[in-house]
């Protein structure tokens, strides 16, 4: 029986009553959790899992996918509204969601990123069910080697992120590099920068920083106005029309989303790198190959579609590597693993042979998951927008008791509530001096991923010679360098003609 037969068959099995309802109650709470600042994905698959346990094989797989699903998407909510990522794979979306918010157009910017989150979803699963045995042969070519050299070439990023002001964003790259140095160094566990403090061993959380930079600067942000006692403008509420964007917007935005899902779907498969790097590497990208890359950052459609599509497009990527070989591709599909040995299943090549009705009734989740959410979440556009009618003055105190629950909750230790005000002030000062943050960010996601691939490589040979010769890790080095050449050129020539024209 062809794939295509197969995954008629399952989505067959699952048109009943319960499947669909398990998938309706996966997705929303998936969604609350993706929603609520210092709640993710993760979290919810992960507090579901021991729940699977007592449910059928079918059904456990089911709610896990629609939880994923829901998880990812319902980050653009706060991200957009409260210029809150509301898990890391949101972080990109508030570079412009939030924008468009407080020009009043919160309906375009959440109708793009769900529909767009749909689209990118959708790219990802049909590499998922047609391809992904291949995929993740191909997958498996890479040894640290090559990890080494993709995540040095989204580094460069930070070159076309900092477009306009370079030295800032070099230097913001910097600050975000050291951050990431912080604690145990990954294979040797050396303590660094730690003050002999116990709880800066394990680094900074990710969620915690996040959190600091995003949500609380934007309370001292707000605490600031008030006491200089600006009165700003009421942010007006539009009124919501269908998916809040046109036909001829959604087609304008083709290659972009193509474009993204595919640089999603393949940051997926390679496993580790997760979506939160998706999202900024496809923003950056979108930026590069925008026709007007200086609107990126003060509301453009581009980057909101750019974001959510690539980070939604890593649901399908990150299933391939578990379903075809056994590897978790991130966090989340590391946790499904799990729930795959409760039910007494080896995802990898024979599971594809022995439990395709299983397989294929994933496949049918994941599609079925993303018209539910796609549903879900325009449905509920309309309680989104209210958000923008809340008073900061009781708005900003709900943030922060979400902020110090969501720090907290990432290591139920007490100390990362430190950490948490330490990068609130951090990203303060980072917004009065403009330095941007998403360079900070980027290089704090990276820098990490950069330094244990190479640590690693370094072990196998410490030979120059064992980078350029092994093909893809050449290829991505390569074009990382002419990347770099070709961007600073261009900021050059932009430089010499506003320099000409003030003359």
């Amino acid at each position: 029986m062809g794939n295509l037969a197969l995954f008629f068959q399952a989505m067959s099995d699952l048109m009943c009553v319960e499947g669909i309802l398990i998938l309706v109650l996966g997705v929303i709470v998936g969604i609350f959790f993706g929603a609520v600042p210092g709640l993710s994905a993760f979290m919810a698959v992960a507090l579901f899992v021991p729940v699977t346990y007592g449910l059928e094989t079918a059904q456990a797989f089911r709610l896990l996918v629609a939880l994923y699903v829901g998880g990812i998407s319902g980050g653009l909510i706060a991200s957009i509204m409260l210029n809150i990522p509301g898990s890391p794979a949101s972080i990109a979306t508030c570079f412009d969601g939030s924008p468009m918010a407080k020009k009043g157009l919160a309906d375009k910017a959440l109708g793009a990123g769900v529909f767009f989150s749909f689209v990118g979803s959708l790219i990802s699963f049909a590499f998922l069910i047609f391809l992904a045995p291949t995929l993740a042969k191909f997958s498996l070519k890479f040894s640290s080697y090559e990890y080494f050299a993709v995540v040095f070439f989204a580094m460069t990023m930070i070159i076309v992120m900092s477009s306009g002001n370079m030295i800032k964003g070099l230097f913001s790259g910097v600050l975000g590099l050291i951050c990431a140095t912080v604690g145990a160094a990954p294979v040797t566990t050396t303590p660094r920068y730690t003050f002999g403090t116990l709880g800066l061993y394990n680094g900074f959380t990710l969620i915690v920083v996040l959190l600091g930079v995003f949500a609380l600067k934007e309370v001292l942000t707000c605490a600031e106005e008030v006491k200089k006692m600006e009165k700003t403008a009421k942010i007006p509420t539009p009124k919501i029309k269908g998916f809040g964007i046109t036909s001829e917007e959604m087609w304008n935005q083709k290659w972009n989303a193509i474009r993204s899902g595919l640089i999603g779907t393949g940051i997926g498969i390679l496993p580790g790198i997760g979506a939160s790097t998706a999202g900024l590497v496809s923003y950056v990208t979108a930026r590069r190959f925008s026709k007007c890359p200086e609107k990126f950052g003060t509301g453009i459609i581009d980057g909101v579609v750019a974001s959510e599509t690539a980070n939604n497009a890593v649901i399908g990527g990150a299933l391939i590597p578990l379903m075809a070989l056994g590897i978790p591709g991130d966090g989340i599909t590391a946790m499904i693993l799990g729930a795959f040995m409760i039910h007494g299943l080896t995802p990898g090549p024979l599971l594809f042979a022995t439990s395709s009705n299983i397989v294929y009734g994933i496949f049918a989740a994941c599609v079925v998951s993303v018209v539910i959410m796609l549903v879900a979440e325009l449905g509920g556009m309309r309680i989104f927008i209210r958000l923008l009618d809340v008073p900061k003055h009781i708005l900003m105190p709900l943030i922060i008791v979400m902020c110090v629950i969501g720090a907290f909750a990432a290591n139920n230790v007490i100390y990362d509530v430190y950490i948490l005000l330490f990068f609130a002030v951090m990203g303060y000062f980072l917004a009065k001096a403009k330095l941007p943050v998403g360079s900070f960010v980027l290089a704090f996601i990276l820098g990490k991923y950069m330094e244990e691939y190479l640590l690693k490589s370094l072990m196998y040979s410490t030979e120059i010679k064992a980078f350029y010769t092994r093909p893809i890790c050449a290829f991505f080095l390569v074009a990382a360098i002419l990347f770099t050449i070709f961007s600073c050129v261009k900021e050059y020539r932009e430089w010499a003609n506003k320099k000409t024209m003030t003359e």
